[in-house]
C-alpha cells in the first residue's frame, strides 16, 4: 500500500514462534491478539491462542492485577498448544513486565513501551528500581520503543484528542508487531475499516489506521531491527478454514443441532464469565429458530430450558460451575421427568466466586455425581476449541435419543481459545430427527380395552421414555418431582416401584456405553505396547499430544488416550487401562478423573494436578512422563536385582 513502507530487510524464517502481548486491561490487548490470530488465520498459519483476563472487573490501572495478556503460537507445521514459553514479549506498561516477565527464556525477545516507564507507573507495577537499567533483563534481547508518544504524532491528522489518541497504542504495537513477522497489512487495514464504519466514527477509523501504519512503518525505517521474520503457511489438509474459539463453536454446533433435529432451540441462560459468549454468539441467530431467554438467574435458565422441551423444543442452559450448583434441583427435575435438555458447564477457577477468568477442570465430580438421590446422567467433554462443535451435537444426540439431561464440560481455555476450523458440510452431519420419534397415539391397551397413554413405557432397546407434546390428543399425562410408577407415570411412594424406578433410569444411562464410539488409543506399538498410558480428558489433549509427540522423539514408548465420554465411559477404557504397566492421568484440578478410574477399574493411576488457573505446558506433561517412564525402570531394575540376590542365597 502506498503508505505503508516497504523498503525490504534481511528475512529469517522460522518454523514457529509464540508471541504475548500483555498491558493494562484498558490497553486492548485482546483485541490486538484477536486481530494478530486473524491475520495469521489469513496467512495459513496453523495457531493455538491463550488469552489471559485479568480476574476483578477493574482493578487499579497500572497494577499487575490488572494485567491483560494475549499469547499466539503459530507455527508451519500441526501444532497443539499456543506455547509454553512466550518467544516475545510486548509490554505496554511495568505491570505487564513485571507479571510475564518470569516466562521468558534467555535470549526472548522484548518489546517495551518506554513511554510508560515513568516514576509513578514503576511504583504501582512494585518495582523498587527500574528494571531497563539495573541489568535484571540482560539475558533478554530488549527493544525500547517509545509507543505513546510516537501514536500521538502519527494520529495528528485524524484531529483526535490526545487521551483519545493514545487510546491507539495498541494498533502501532500491532502494526510493528505485524511488520516483524511479516503479516500482510491489509486484512487489518481492512477490519478497521469495517469495524468503525460511519461518519460518527471517521476520526476513530483514521486514528487506529494511522497508528497501525505509524507502528508498521517504524519497524521498516527505524534500523534498530536487524531482520524480519517469517513463519510460512503450514500444510492443512484442504478445506475451507476460520478461526474459531470454543464458546463460539459450542454456539455454532448447538444452531447445527437444532437444523439436524429440525427442532427449535431455546436457550435459557445468565450471564456468567466465562460461558455469556455463547448467549451473545446465539442471540445472533433468530433466522435459524434460535430463541434466547437471559433469566433473572441460573434456577430461571434452567427451568425455562426444561419447560421448553417439554413444550418440544431442544432446551438448553449454559453456565459456569457456580451456575451449575444452583442448577442442581432442576437437573434432578430433568432426571425425573426424563426430558432432553443439554447443560454446558464452561469451567473455572473455584469454589464460590474464584477465578472467574481463569481456567480449570473443577466440575468432573459434580457433573458426574452432584445431585441429590441416584440420579446418574450422561457427561462430555470437548478437548479442542473445535471439537466443542463437535461435542455440542454428541450430547444433544444423546440427550434426544435417550430422552435425558446431559452435561456438556468445557472450561475457560477452551472458551476463549482459538484454533484454525475446517468448516464442516452440513449435509454430511448426522441427521438427529431420527431419534425423536414424538408419541401420536396412545400406547398401552387396558383390561377394558381402552387405549391410554402411559408416559413411562420404556423404548426396550434405549429404555427412553415416550416424548409427547402437550396439547397432542389422547396423550394427557402427569409430570412432576415425584417418584412416578413404571409405565403409568401415576405418583407412587411404594418402595418397590422406586427402587424399580431409580435402576431403569441408572441402567439408561449405563447402557448409553454402548452407543458411543470406543477410545481412540495413540500407541504406535499397539494396545498395551507402551510402557506408559497418559490419559487425559477434555481441555488437556493439546498439551499431552505434544508432550507424548516430544517423548517418542527421544526413543520413549509412550501411548495417549483422551476422553470425550465420561459418564459413562466407553466400553473399553476399562481394557485399554489395565493394559499398561503405568497410567498417568493430568488433570487442572486435584485429581478428580483418576479418582473414578482408580475405583472403577481398581488400576493404580497417577496423578499430575495443578490447579493454579492456567493450562498445562507441555513441559510439564513431558517432564511428568520421563519421570514415571524413569521411575519403572528403576522399580524393574531393582525386582530384578532381588531376584538375583534370590538365586545367589
Amino acid at each position: 500500500m502506498a503508505d505503508v513502507v516497504t523498503k525490504g530487510h534481511p528475512l529469517t524464517t522460522l518454523d514457529r514462534v509464540v508471541i504475548r502481548f500483555a498491558g493494562d486491561s484498558g490497553d486492548g490487548m485482546q483485541l490486538v491478539g484477536d486481530r494478530f490470530t486473524a491475520s495469521s488465520g489469513l496467512f495459513g498459519n496453523d495457531l493455538a491462542t491463550l488469552p489471559d483476563f485479568p480476574a476483578e472487573i477493574r482493578a487499579p490501572a497500572g497494577t499487575v492485577a490488572g494485567v491483560s495478556a494475549f499469547q499466539i503460537h503459530i507455527s508451519d507445521h500441526d501444532i497443539f498448544t499456543p506455547g509454553d514459553h512466550p518467544d516475545v514479549l510486548v509490554a505496554m506498561n511495568p505491570a505487564a513486565l513485571k507479571a510475564h516477565i518470569v516466562d521468558l527464556q534467555p535470549g526472548a525477545l522484548l518489546l517495551l513501551n518506554s513511554d510508560a516507564f515513568d516514576d509513578r507507573a514503576l511504583q504501582k507495577a512494585g518495582y523498587l528500581t527500574d528494571p531497563r537499567s539495573d541489568r535484571s533483563m540482560d539475558a533478554f534481547n530488549v527493544y525500547e520503543v517509545p509507543m505513546t508518544s510516537l501514536t500521538l504524532e502519527a494520529v495528528k491528522p485524524s484531529g483526535t484528542k490526545a487521551r483519545d489518541a493514545e487510546r491507539s497504542k495498541n494498533f502501532f504495537a500491532l502494526g510493528l508487531v505485524s511488520w516483524m513477522y511479516s503479516r500482510p497489512p491489509e486484512p487489518t487495514l481492512d477490519w478497521i475499516n469495517k469495524r468503525f464504519a460511519g461518519d460518527d466514527r471517521a476520526m476513530v477509523r483514521e486514528a487506529n489506521s494511522l497508528a497501525f501504519k505509524a507502528g508498521w512503518n517504524f519497524g521498516e525505517t527505524a534500523e534498530i531491527f536487524q531482520s524480519q521474520y517469517e513463519v510460512k503457511p503450514a500444510k492443512l489438509p484442504a478445506g475451507t478454514y476460520t478461526n474459531i474459539s470454543g464458546n463460539t463453536a459450542l454456539a455454532w454446533g448447538i444452531v447445527a443441532a437444532g437444523h439436524l433435529a429440525k427442532l427449535p432451540v431455546f436457550l435459557g441462560s445468565y450471564p456468567i464469565t466465562p460461558a455469556s459468549d455463547i448467549l451473545h454468539e446465539l442471540s445472533k441467530h433468530k433466522n435459524f429458530g434460535i430463541r434466547t431467554f437471559q433469566a433473572e438467574d441460573e434456577i430461571a435458565g434452567v427451568s425455562a430450558a426444561l419447560g421448553a422441551s417439554y413444550a418440544g423444543s431442544l432446551g438448553v442452559t449454559t453456565t459456569s460451575g457456580p451456575g451449575l450448583d444452583l442448577k442442581t434441583e432442576a437437573l434432578g427435575l430433568a432426571i425425573s421427568l426424563e426430558l432432553p435438555l443439554l447443560v454446558i458447564d464452561v469451567q473455572r477457577g473455584g469454589p464460590s466466586t474464584g477465578l472467574p477468568t481463569k481456567t480449570e477442570q473443577g466440575d468432573l465430580l459434580q457433573a458426574v455425581y452432584g445431585r441429590h438421590g441416584e440420579a446418574p446422567l450422561p457427561v462430555v467433554a470437548a478437548i479442542t476449541p473445535g471439537d466443542c462443535f463437535y461435542m455440542a451435537i454428541e450430547a444433544v444426540r444423546i440427550a434426544l435419543k435417550y430422552r435425558t439431561p446431559v452435561i456438556l464440560l468445557s472450561d475457560g481455555y477452551l472458551a476463549n481459545g482459538a484454533e484454525p476450523w475446517p468448516i464442516p458440510d452440513v449435509e454430511q452431519l448426522a441427521d438427529l430427527s431420527a431419534e425423536l420419534n414424538f408419541a401420536t397415539e396412545p400406547n398401552k391397551v387396558m383390561a377394558d380395552g381402552s387405549a391410554v397413554f402411559w408416559p413411562y413405557l420404556r423404548d426396550p432397546e434405549t429404555l427412553a421414555r415416550p416424548w409427547a407434546l402437550p396439547g397432542t390428543p389422547g396423550l394427557m399425562h402427569r409430570i412432576g418431582g415425584l417418584e412416578k410408577a413404571d409405565g403409568s407415570g401415576n405418583v407412587s411412594y411404594d418402595p418397590v416401584n422406586h427402587e424399580l424406578m431409580v435402576r431403569l433410569r441408572a441402567q439408561k444411562v449405563a447402557g448409553i456405553a454402548g452407543d458411543i464410539p470406543p477410545v481412540e488409543l495413540d500407541d504406535p506399538d499397539g494396545l498395551g505396547g507402551a510402557e506408559l498410558l497418559v490419559l487425559g480428558w477434555g481441555s488437556t489433549y493439546g498439551a499431552i499430544q505434544a508432550a507424548a509427540r516430544a517423548v517418542r522423539g527421544s526413543g520413549r514408548r509412550v501411548a495417549h488416550a483422551q476422553l470425550r465420554h465420561l459418564n459413562p465411559f466407553p466400553a473399553n477404557l476399562g481394557q485399554i487401562v489395565k493394559a499398561y504397566e503405568s497410567v498417568l492421568v493430568p488433570e487442572v484440578n486435584l485429581g478428580q478423573l483418576r479418582k473414578i478410574v482408580r475405583s472403577d477399574f481398581l488400576v493404580d493411576a497417577q496423578g499430575l494436578n495443578k490447579v493454579n488457573g492456567l493450562p498445562f505446558r507441555r513441559v510439564d506433561i513431558e517432564l511428568a512422563i520421563i519421570s514415571q517412564l524413569d521411575a519403572l525402570h528403576h522399580g524393574a531394575g531393582r525386582r530384578q536385582n532381588n531376584g538375583h540376590s534370590e538365586e545367589q542365597k
